[in-house]
């Protein structure tokens, strides 16, 4: 059974690979301006890794299939939201590069499914031209709650999904 755990600094040399080959799906999908200049750079995911923050998904037989950032507390660049509001000011979770490697089918939902069994309340955000990211939140039932700007001042369609406590929903 596939599993998620914490990323591990000595798994450098295998994750970026899967964010190498994340990037070029992203330009083949009409997605050529949200991982670029050299981003998430190998000192941004040992960074993440250091902190316990990288977490992968493994198939059975240990490959790794996914890569993504899990972070609970609060998010500077969520401080502010614009052309719109976040569903609720509970504690939550952020969901930040995720990327997959490409060899197993509905990798986003398995490490979704994970987050939300360690918060209830999540939030992520994406490129607008990041239709595939877009599709899978929305499926999820995250809620588009509206316009949060990045570090380097960049745009981002904010999403939040809080699950319902009692029905896990």
């Amino acid at each position: 059974m596939p599993a998620i755990r914490k990323a591990r600094l000595d798994e450098l040399d295998s994750i970026m690979p899967v964010y190498d080959k994340a990037k070029a799906y992203m330009q083949q999908s009409g997605n050529p301006n949200q991982w670029i200049g050299g981003y998430p750079s190998r000192e941004t995911i040992a960074a993440d890794i250091l902190a316990g923050h990288c977490h992968v998904l493994e198939t059975d037989d240990r490959k790794l299939a996914a890569v993504f950032a899990y972070i609970e507390g609060n998010d500077p660049t969520y401080s502010d939201i614009f052309d719109g509001a976040w569903l609720n000011d509970l504690p939550y979770a952020v969901v930040h590069r995720l990327a997959s490697a490409g060899i197993m089918h509905d990798v986003a939902r398995q490490c979704f499914l994970w987050c939300f069994g360690q918060c209830p309340n999540l939030r992520v955000d994406t490129h607008a031209d990041n239709h595939t990211m877009r599709h899978i939140l929305e499926s999820l039932g995250f809620s588009r709650c509206g316009i949060i700007l990045t570090h380097n001042g960049t745009p981002r369609i904010a999403y939040q999904k809080t699950l319902d406590i009692n029905t896990k929903k």
